[in-house]
């Protein structure tokens, strides 16, 4: 003998719908730590570092001159 309540029906599928929101979410987290991990690994390469400092925080060496060139996207 089984009984369905509606309300025990409605209440099941908006936990399954938060579920799923939370398990995309949780493989987005997953996708960004390992991007964050494979980031830390490269850092620890002094050029990598170097690469990174330039072209994130536009640092450069003594005596040097840099010149940005940016291109326009064509969509």
């Amino acid at each position: 003998m089984t009984f369905l309540d509606t309300n025990s029906f409605q209440i099941h599928n908006e936990l399954n719908d938060e579920i799923n929101i939370l398990e995309k979410k949780k493989q987005a987290l997953i996708e960004e730590t390992r991007k964050d991990k494979e980031l830390i690994d490269k850092l620890r390469n002094i050029d990598s570092l170097e690469h990174f400092a330039r072209e994130n925080y536009n640092l450069k060496k003594e005596n040097e001159e840099i010149f940005i060139i940016e291109y326009e996207e064509n969509d």
